[in-house]
């Protein structure tokens, strides 16, 4: 149950790693666009240092830090209301967490398969984005590496909330 803990423990943190970065680049790309589109309003067009791409930047970092952080947080994702479960034993509700999780896990898995999928065809056709013309194909299999970590961390909750699952709470704390 320890080795389950501890790789979930770093794998939340390359999660919340990946997330970070991706945040920060997302924040420096909008910063840098809204200033180079300040500087040339303010110097009446004479100044043109715009962002190319950035709004094609921003929203391959926004689905890279969407998909870090929710594996990074997928313990934590659930919200709960106790109107039906707040005399049930504490062992049992982390057991139906653990059940619960399964779900993740599945979207996890098909949504990997989807964009490893979509990056060998991507590969295929030497498709790129359209203004900064990146091969899309290295950008979905990230995506898929991103929902793989997610379908592991899945995993790795449903086993320890339904095989480990004790009245103390312990088997998912970290």
């Amino acid at each position: 149950m320890q080795a389950l803990i501890t790789t979930s423990h770093w794998l939340a943190r390359l999660g919340q790693l990946v997330a970070g970065i991706a945040l920060l680049a997302l924040m420096s790309v909008t910063m840098a666009d809204v200033l180079t589109r300040l500087l040339f309003r303010l110097s009446a067009g004479s100044i043109n240092w715009s962002v190319s791409g950035s709004v094609e930047l921003v929203s391959y970092l926004m689905m890279f830090a969407l998909l870090a952080a929710m594996a990074a947080n997928i313990e934590k994702s659930q919200v709960v209301v106790e109107a039906f479960s707040h005399r049930l034993p504490e062992a049992f509700k982390q057991r139906l967490g653990g059940i619960y999780l399964i779900g993740f896990c599945v979207l996890g898995v098909l949504m990997t398969l989807g964009l490893w999928q979509e990056a060998a065809s991507a590969a295929r056709r030497g498709q790129v984005t359209q203004d900064l013309r990146i091969p899309m194909g290295p950008i979905y299999q990230f995506g898929a590496v991103l929902c793989a970590l997610l379908a592991a961390r899945s995993l790795i909750h449903v086993l320890l909330g339904s095989l480990f699952a004790t009245e103390g709470g312990g088997a998912n704390e970290q």
